[in-house]
């Protein structure tokens, strides 16, 4: 190639580049913002109309972390509308999840990082996560603005497909796909997992039962009782042929569901069956500038289905409402503002009906519709697997209980796989004999965040927080964590053991006030190698319990256990070669104090962290539990021991009163009764068996 040849070809690259660009940003130039979000991952992301918009974004967004609904981000800004923004910043008012607005912002900013890796963009998607993951409802749901604003906003909105959105993000972050170019840390990406779990769960409790049968979901759903509930005016509480369709799709992308994902899906699937209008179209008019002006409902045998947006809860025929909210049978009734103005009707289940029977043939091929649970039996009822997973017998804790066998002959052992559980477990009374072993107890985790106030069930509201309850003999606990995560705000139970025969080992319990209770007047309870963690009173009750060779941390000043031991019972809780710690700016514990007067609590050769006050311990304003409480100490040693400075109705024991603190004589074996587990014939140590 000659001289004058090449520099030709480079000018012809050049201008076929430049031409490229400009055709790549007169794309957007009049579309809408959805429409630019909605546009294919690729080079226009890095052009520098991408990145004014980009710029745009940037300063819509509100420190919180979210972004107003209906704002088209493309748009060119004066110097004076950026200042603004600036000045807005502090100000979370009207930030939203409605109209797609956070969503969209947040799936632009993945885009633009792909193309062009500018930290500010990461650091406003990040944002906006928080902004998603604050929001949240404890129950799961998500209101249509946050800050909550007064009115029907605070009502759980699968409107416009708000909370569908919102699951969309947390499902591609918890999997870690490639969807979206910014990587939260593990740390955002746990606490992702639990809000999916709970924004599912949230989902599946508010599918409506019509006459017993699940049916679909209302577009609303109030926050406290999840009954269907009314918006605006014309947005009366019913059953949404539309929001109803995407919730579908969203539980149909959920690797290996439960069965209540199956039966959720597969009820709702035979409601938009039954309900689909055939023989109907909808006709639109338009006028010169593209908008309706008349809508009108014609018949026609070969129109294909369509879903109306309203049916009554009583019995899904569709109503339509204007303004005045009177219910009207059908369209033509209504004024033309809200007929025209309005999307009465839908096709979008016909997306639920392309996908199901793939769906339905991978997960559900026997399954029958209409609340009729079906079951696959494990191979060996008695050692059973539960995995997040799918790779399993269950994918669910309480399922794998309750699939169990009620006073078994032999020990139902549960395998529990790594995994956030966001699960509130009951262990009946008639399911003993029951083993639960996770995988680590780093990583096996059972999560669930009910508090006093969010029960609200009266004066005894307390014992309903608990994440996991043991009410079935014969329990065992292995390489768990069990939580209540609901954070400061009282009394909060992690776990809470009411059963005899007892053994929990190398867990962590964590919580705040009242972590563990540990109860029932006659039972025997054994807590090995555990972190037990808390703020006040956080191990009480008035079980006999022992507690060897485990970390008892405090989190703030206050009191350590609550012993509420009956007077006939002769230990209560001990403490054996523990170590009791604290955090950096706790320094003020007591041992404890008595929750009921004749509260009995030993500490026998454990190391005490400085938090520990000199006197030990407190009377709870009961004086005369000073006379009939024991509370007493053996050979403890560290800064926070100090037998010398102790309240003068506590005890140092002497080496022959503190050689009845032996583990036989505390935890006892019964007379004329022989355990797969608990002593071997008068061994000196507990012999822990599965089988």
């Amino acid at each position: 190639m000659n001289k004058m040849n090449f520099f030709k070809s480079i000018l012809i690259s050049v201008v076929v580049v430049s031409l490229s660009i400009t055709t790549l940003q007169a794309q957007v130039h009049d579309k809408s913002w959805e429409s630019i979000t909605n546009k294919e991952e690729g080079p226009w992301f890095a052009s520098k109309e991408a990145i004014a918009i980009a710029e745009n974004v940037l300063l819509y967004q509100r420190n919180i972390g979210g972004w107003e609904k209906n704002i088209q981000m493309q748009k060119p800004l004066t110097e004076a509308q950026k200042q603004e923004l600036i000045n807005l910043k502090d100000n979370p008012k009207g930030c939203t999840t409605d109209n797609g607005a956070t969503y969209k912002e947040m799936v632009f900013l993945s885009k633009m990082y792909r193309q062009v890796p500018d930290e500010r963009y990461k650091t406003a998607f990040l944002k906006g996560l928080d902004y998603i993951l604050e929001a949240q409802y404890d129950n799961g749901g998500w209101p249509q603005f946050y800050p909550l604003k007064k009115g029907y906003y605070t009502h759980i909105t699968f409107n416009d497909d708000s909370q569908v959105n919102i699951l969309k993000v947390l499902e591609e972050i918890k999997n870690k796909t490639d969807y979206f170019s910014i990587k939260p840390s593990d740390e955002t990406i746990e606490r992702v997992k639990v809000a999916f779990d709970k924004g599912i769960d949230i989902i599946l409790k508010t599918q409506y039962k019509q006459n017993g049968i699940l049916t679909a979901w209302c577009a609303q759903h109030d926050e406290k009782t999840l009954l269907p509930a009314k918006a605006r005016a014309y947005e009366l509480p019913s059953l949404s042929g539309k929001e109803s369709a995407k919730i579908v799709l969203m539980l149909m992308t959920i690797e290996n569901p439960s069965q209540e994902i199956i039966n959720a899906v597969n009820s709702a699937v035979a409601w938009f069956d039954k309900v689909k209008i055939t023989g109907l179209r909808e006709d639109k008019t338009y006028n010169e500038k593209g908008k309706i002006i008349d809508k009108k409902m014609v018949p026609d045998p070969n129109a294909p289905p369509i879903w109306a947006r309203f049916m009554e809860l009583e019995d899904n025929k569709p109503f339509f409402c204007d303004r005045d909210g009177i219910k009207k049978a059908t369209l033509a009734e209504i004024g033309d503002e809200r007929r025209n103005g309005y999307g009465w009707y839908t096709d979008e289940p016909k997306e639920v009906f392309k996908k199901y029977e793939r769906w339905k043939k991978k997960y559900s091929p026997d399954t029958v519709i209409e609340n009729e649970k079906v079951k696959k039996k494990p191979k060996n009822e008695y050692n059973v697997v539960v995995s997040k997973e799918g790779n399993g017998d269950y994918t669910s804790i309480q399922e794998a209980i309750n699939g169990a066998k009620s006073f078994p002959d032999q020990r139902v052992v549960i395998t529990i796989k790594n995994g956030v559980y966001y699960e509130k477990i009951r262990i009946p009374e008639w399911n003993t004999k029951i083993s639960l072993i996770g995988e680590s107890k780093e990583n096996t985790i059972i999560t669930y965040d009910d508090y006093f106030a969010k029960v609200n069930l009266g004066r005894n509201s307390t014992f309903y927080t608990y994440t996991l309850l043991v009410e079935g003999d014969d329990f065992f606990a292995s390489n768990l964590t069990i939580q209540n995560t609901s954070g400061i705000v009282g009394q909060a139970v992690a776990l809470s053991v009411f059963a005899n025969r007892a053994i929990i080992s190398n867990c962590r319990i964590l919580g705040n006030q009242d972590t563990l209770y540990a109860s029932g007047e006659d039972n025997k309870q054994y807590f090995k190698d555990c972190y037990i963690e808390g703020t006040t009173d956080f191990i009480f009750g008035k079980s006999t319990a022992l507690f060897e060779n485990c970390t008892i941390h405090s989190k703030k000043n206050s009191y350590i256990t609550a012993a509420s031991t009956p007077e006939s019972v002769e230990f209560g809780f001990v403490f054996k070669n523990c170590k009791l710690t604290a955090d950096e700016d706790v320094n003020e514990v007591y041992l404890g104090r008595p929750w009921r007067i004749y509260a009995k609590t030993v500490f026998i050769n454990c190391d005490m962290g400085n938090h520990i006050r000199p006197e030990g311990w407190h009377n709870w304003s009961k004086p005369e539990a000073e006379k009939s409480s024991f509370y007493a100490e053996y050979k403890n040693n560290g800064e926070g021991f100090k037998p010398s400075e102790r309240v003068s109705w506590s005890h140092q024991l002497t080496k022959s009163q503190a050689k009845k603190y032996r583990i036989q004589n505390i935890l006892g074996e019964e007379k004329n009764q022989k355990h797969p587990f608990w002593f071997q014939n008068n061994a000196s140590e507990i012999v822990i068996l599965t089988k």
